[in-house]
């Protein structure tokens, strides 16, 4: 019995097709999982491109494990695998992209909010500050809308300052007016 099974998934495979069948559906995936960002995020044609090569590649990989699936089922469990592994690495190479904006609030007390906001302003981000009532004292709303790539530098900035600081951070789609920074424009 075992020998069938073994001989029934090994028969005729070279490894190197099941890597290229792996790294290729990773490739794949991943380019599906920017594809999906780059147009939610309104970046069209990228998106575009990017639909045209994933539908290409996933034509030639997906007709190599269709066809003979039944004398080689291992091929699909090699294409399940990559496109696991794919959306891990598509997922990665996003967040290391960074794409968007952020809005970032924090809440802290009144007191501790006016020096947060300075040293934010003082490193050119422009920071909206509400007052507001906590349940049993004063606080300060601040708000910072900033590219995704710089939120953890400012949310350390605020945690350094007020470790206690409640910080939440929300996605943008859209931003129009506002301030920011001609140094931070030209910069990024």
């Amino acid at each position: 019995m075992w020998d069938r099974i073994i001989q029934l998934f090994f028969t005729g495979i070279s490894v190197w097709e099941l890597l290229l069948i792996f790294f290729s559906r990773i490739i794949e995936v991943s380019m599906g999982t920017l594809r999906i960002i780059l147009i939610s995020k309104g970046y069209r044609k990228p998106g575009v491109v990017l639909a045209f090569c994933e539908v290409l590649l996933w034509i030639f990989v997906a007709s190599r494990v269709i066809i003979g699936i039944n004398e080689q089922p291992l091929k699909a469990v090699v294409y399940s695998l990559g496109f696991a592994s794919g959306v891990y690495v598509g997922s990665k190479i996003e967040n290391r992209l960074a794409m968007g904006k952020v809005l970032i609030q924090a809440i802290t007390n009144a007191d501790i909010g006016i020096v947060i906001a300075q040293s934010l302003r003082s490193q050119g981000f422009g920071v909206t500050s509400v007052k507001a009532q906590g349940k049993d004292s004063e606080k300060t709303v601040l708000m910072i809308y900033a590219k995704r790539k710089g939120k953890d530098e400012i949310i350390n900035k605020i945690k350094e300052i007020d470790p206690r600081a409640m910080v939440v951070s929300n996605d943008i789609a859209t931003l129009q007016g506002g301030y920011i920074s001609q140094w931070r424009r030209f910069a990024k």
